[in-house]
């Protein structure tokens, strides 16, 4: 591998080109436009675009695109020329600064959940400065946010730089009331941590479902799974090893911080971990994070799974979501220092957090709700549908104090003391981990657990930024009015505490025990997409939106609409698939088994009337009953996949495809596992969980 420091951003149009390729002046208003959010005046736009058409030329690139992120939850580009006739048949290199500030793609043929008509094709891409031009497969790809003529925003960055904007203002403004007057900006920060499965190209190819839907609609249980545990932390294979180094090379010219790959828990699964960055910058290089995984993987002879659960019984991809919030002074909020029990501005956070997923546990599980999300949540590894926050033992302790009125005695050991005298001591954490729980403090950052592997980011942080900034905003009125703000402080901190405890919970999230106390707390157990949805157009969230400026009523009537309509569309792809599937392979596949088995049964009997056919007589009556019985399922699922054009509103289209095609489905499946293990290798139609998993 290149020189890693040399390799790393040579792709991206970063702070040291620009400061490089730039008048200083340039620079100056560039970066100040870029600081205070100013627009950036034409004749500026006009040098950076020449030194970014320039620089990108060098690098062998003929196009450029606005590289934005569509309502489809993958990222879009149109790309043109830097050619420009000039006459005599010759063209010139050109690259204005009105290009790279404003696109025009077609905003008719994205997901827009009415803001657009198929007639109303008129759509914007906006630049967004404060995320790097980058180059990509010898394009230069210009981030930018999408918009509709109109205004509304089509994308899933406009509402996320919103709701940046929206926590920014309101921890400052809670800063400056705690005597901290330095404090310019307050940035959320996000490390993302991605999940992935690697298969066999050639097995993935020839498995209908994987290829249309992500996911295996079909797979009886493989003789292992894994319950050895062997698989988590190991010995990386010789082929994925190399997969890693290529695909960390292709990130790190991309200027990512790919840091931390390991196997994880389930065979063929493994994990990719940059460090934190800003929400949106994080945002971007996960979205490009989840295209390279896929391509290096094709180059590699592999095929990646980023689909929550693409194997039934074993675990699925989350994407955990570390969230914190950091101050261009470079201190972190969520970092509760030597002695959190006295350290009042961690203290007021901590207790902002608290309210926040308190009182927005619907919004929460909103951000992370797909048909995909719906298989992992509460399944082999993931954290149920109930939101909690894990805080640790020690800070339990000093909360259950405040509390209580009572001082915190320090009894935490904070040095791990080894037995084996070779061994040093260390630092221990104030915290353990709960990997059980959907939202837990893991020492200086929250860990939002329930982010399914195939989702952007930004729909989670998002709703965190907004619902943080709103509970801060409610402190801040409370204590501008305050005589004396340590009293007040720690009046509100207590007032907090005892309000919104109950979502507190350091315990197993897996235990059933947790799905009946959660219920007495009053807690919310949403456990599907299409009952969590309708949450988002409740009047209070409206209104939460709308205050704090992230979405306007009718973009979230429009989201509304996209989100349940994605999930109808999820459903009915993979019910037809699944049907196709039984038609075509299993049945067909199934009867040629039958009917060889017939034939040895037929030979045997000419050979002699005392040679016994009992296993093959046994064999065909068990699986032509499945058979039979799989046949009038499948008919059953077909008939519900027809009576879906009866519903004309979308939410009860939704309910149907989740209770009536989906459970349909489930019973499909039951029956043609059942089948799998009884039939022939050789007459199996596609490779089975065993073949894929070990391969």
């Amino acid at each position: 591998m290149n020189n890693v420091p040399e390799l790393f951003g040579s792709l991206v149009f970063n702070e040291t080109v620009m400061r490089e390729r730039l008048p200083k002046t340039v620079f100056a208003k560039l970066k100040k436009a870029i600081e205070t959010d100013e627009s950036l005046e034409l004749d500026v736009a006009n040098v950076v675009a020449a030194a970014m058409r320039d620089w990108a030329i060098e690098k062998g690139c003929t196009h450029f695109t606005h590289w934005f992120q569509p309502m489809t939850g993958i990222t879009a580009e149109k790309h043109d020329s830097f050619i420009s006739p000039i006459g005599n048949s010759k063209v010139m290199m050109e690259f204005s600064g009105k290009e790279l500030i404003k696109g025009e793609p077609d905003a008719s043929s994205f997901p827009s959940g009415g803001l657009r008509a198929t007639f109303e094709a008129r759509g914007y891409t906006a630049w967004d400065p404060s995320s790097n031009a980058f180059i990509k497969d010898g394009v230069l790809c210009i981030p930018t946010a999408f918009c509709s003529y109109t205004g509304e925003a089509l994308d899933k960055k406009t509402p996320l730089l919103r709701s940046m904007d929206a926590i920014n203002k309101e921890a400052v403004r809670i800063l400056k009331i705690l005597g901290d007057n330095t404090v310019k900006n307050v940035i959320s920060t996000v490390g993302p941590e991605q999940e992935y499965f690697l298969i066999d190209k050639k097995t993935f190819t020839k498995r209908r479902d994987l290829v249309y839907t992500g996911r295996t609609l079909f797979g009886s249980k493989p003789p292992k799974g894994q319950e050895m545990e062997d698989h988590y932390f190991g010995t990386i294979r010789t082929n994925v090893a190399s997969y890693m180094a290529d695909l960390n090379e292709e990130l790190w010219k991309l200027g990512i911080l790919a840091k931390t790959e390991h196997n994880e828990v389930a065979p063929a699964q493994h994990e990719l971990a940059p460090i934190f960055s800003e929400s949106n910058v994080a945002t971007d290089h996960n979205q490009l994070t989840m295209e390279y995984i896929k391509k290096v993987a094709d180059k590699h002879g592999l095929a990646c799974l980023l689909h929550e659960k693409p194997f039934a019984g074993i675990n699925g991809n989350g994407k955990h979501n570390n969230w914190s919030l950091s101050t261009d002074t470079g201190i972190n909020l969520l970092d509760p220092g030597d002695t959190p029990w006295v350290n009042t501005r961690f203290l007021i956070f901590l207790a902002a957090v608290l309210k926040a997923v308190d009182e927005h546990q619907d919004l929460l599980r909103l951000s992370v709700a797909s048909a995909g999300n719906d298989h992992r949540l509460g399944a082999n590894e993931a954290p149920p549908a109930i939101i909690s926050v894990f805080v640790g033992d020690e800070l339990e302790k000093i909360i259950d104090a405040i509390e209580s009125g009572a001082t915190y005695e320090d009894t935490y050991e904070r040095i791990m003391k080894s037995s084996a005298s070779v061994l040093p001591n260390f630092a221990k954490e104030t915290t353990d981990r709960n990997r059980t729980s959907p939202f837990a403090f893991t020492g200086n950052k929250f860990e939002f657990r329930m982010v399914g592997g195939s989702l952007s980011i930004s729909g989670p942080n998002v709703i965190l930024n907004t619902i943080m900034a709103d509970a801060l905003s409610q402190f801040a009125t409370v204590l501008e009015k305050a005589a004396d703000i340590e009293v007040a402080c720690k009046e509100l901190i207590v007032k907090t505490i005892k309000e919104h405890k109950r979502i507190i919970f350091n315990g197993n999230n897996y235990a059933e025990e947790w799905v009946v106390e959660a219920e007495k707390r009053g807690l919310l157990n949403l456990k599907s997409t299409p009952d969590t949805l309708p949450c988002f157009i409740k009047e209070n969230n409206i209104k939460l939106f709308e205050k704090h400026g992230v979405f306007s009523e009718t973009e979230i009537h429009s989201r509304y609409e996209i989100l349940l309509e994605g999930y109808c569309k999820t459903i009915n792809i993979e019910a037809l698939t699944m049907v196709e599937m039984v038609q075509k392979e299993i049945i067909p596949g199934t009867v040629k088994y039958i009917s060889a088995l017939a034939d040895v049964a037929v030979s045997k009997a000419k050979i002699s009337e005392s040679v016994t056919s009992y296993m093959e007589k046994d064999m065909i009556t068990k699986l032509s009953a499945l058979c039979d019985n799989l046949y009038k399922k499948v008919n059953q699922l077909q008939n519900a996949i027809m009576d879906t054009k009866d519903y004309e509103d979308s939410l009860e289209l939704a309910k149907y495809y989740r209770n009536t095609v989906f459970a349909d489905m489930n019973e499909v499946r039951a029956i043609a596992d059942e089948i799998e293990p009884l039939v022939a290798k050789e007459y199996w139609p596609f490779p089975t969980y065993g073949e894929m998993l070990y391969y």
